[in-house]
């Protein structure tokens, strides 16, 4: 018999909104509201959009030695990180393949991180058997986590309190919104500007209610979350990131920064350094790419990609037909020798060749606030 699924601290306010829910890493989630997948996205883009995201995994890291401790298991600087900025970050392991992907933000006494719903249970575990020595690792199943994305989420925020205007693209801080105390960073899985919000599950709801209030903000379920996603290029772990990719392999290498690379200061010192210290090095055989179709027919996960001579080349680990771009766009691997941009190359569709030509990501400007 399956587990019986959990819910956030929101499932009645998604019921009461008209939400179709679905199971989502261990939850029962809405996956969209009356407005539909389309119409959700498209509100994004151009108004606010309001997302539970309270299944991901909140957690602190209290001590001294905190981000010495984490430098150990992520290939990112975060000995550097200033207070209240924020980084994305990697769990790598002893293959050089990524665990999972998360947020790490410095606040003056802890170090406060996000990680994926589907993998928080292992990542806690994880964070607790390699550095719990070294820190507290504290989880926070009592935070509930909302997204609010989009060209005016700033706007709707701010009625709230106009304080949060002043932060930039991936910083943070603690705001009182309306009376109610949060955590937030300026930052999200949209492509748009907007904000990511921890509060007490007890306020939650209340939050919840004075942001839907707004009248540019709807709100918008995990369908959209993913093809909002996708259109921003941004991975979902599980599909375009796993146990099997490098974080070169899935282009991923910004997140390195170069005082954690081969021959600086702090080179290594975590699971699969070497593995992916010679492919920054010599490069790999394969590599995640952006795709756009030329015809209207929308490429899904697990369609193979040939060439010109009907050879498989590669593997579509997310596809959708992008509500802003209005074109067929996907995320791939492919040989290295075919992941150039501009090259053509073919996805198999019920049998089907459909041209698609190798394309770089964002697929639609993002709009990120720097300031």
């Amino acid at each position: 018999m399956s587990a019986e699924l959990l819910k956030t601290p929101l499932h009645a306010l998604h019921i009461e909104l008209g939400a179709k829910m679905v199971p989502f890493g261990g939850y029962d989630m809405p996956v969209q509201y009356p407005m539909g997948v389309m119409g959700e996205h498209k509100h994004t883009r151009a108004s606010a959009g309001l997302f539970d995201v309270s299944h991901m995994g909140q957690l602190r890291l209290v001590g001294a030695g905190a981000a010495a401790a984490m430098e150990t298991i992520v290939p990112v600087d975060v000995i550097d990180l200033g207070v209240f900025k924020q980084r994305y970050a990697l769990f790598t392991n002893e293959q050089g393949a990524i665990l999972d992907d998360l947020m790490i933000c410095r606040r003056p006494d802890d170090l406060f991180v996000v990680v994926n719903a589907g993998c928080k249970v292992q990542d806690i575990a994880h964070m607790q058997a390699t550095i719990g020595s070294k820190c507290e690792v504290i989880p926070m199943p009592e935070q509930a986590l909302l997204a609010l994305q989009g060209p005016q989420a700033v706007t709707a925020l701010s009625r709230l309190n106009a304080d949060v205007a002043k932060l930039t693209f991936m910083t943070g801080g603690f705001f009182e919104l309306d009376g109610i105390p949060t955590f937030l960073t300026r930052s999200g899985y949209t492509g748009e500007d907007g904000f990511e919000i921890s509060v007490h599950q007890d306020q939650a709801v209340a939050l919840a209610r004075k942001l839907l209030a707004q009248p540019e903000v709807a709100p918008i379920g995990l369908g959209a979350r993913d093809s909002l996603r996708l259109e921003a290029g941004l991975c979902l772990y599980g599909h375009d990131i796993d146990t099997t990719t490098t974080p070169v392999e899935a282009s991923l290498t910004w997140a390195i920064q170069k005082v954690r690379r081969a021959g600086s200061a702090r080179a290594g010192g975590y699971p699969g350094a070497a593995v992916i210290d010679q492919q920054l090095a010599s490069g790999a055989s394969r590599k995640r790419v952006g795709l756009v179709g030329s015809e209207r027919m929308p490429v899904r996960e697990g369609a193979r990609i040939v060439d010109e001579a009907g050879i498989e080349i590669g593997v579509v680990t997310s596809g959708t037909l992008g509500p802003t771009v209005n074109k067929p766009v996907a995320l791939a691997y492919l040989n290295i020798a075919h992941a150039a941009l501009g090259t053509q190359v073919f996805a198999v569709v019920r049998d089907k060749r459909t041209p698609m030509t190798v394309s770089s990501t964002p697929f639609t400007p993002n709009g990120y606030y720097r300031g």
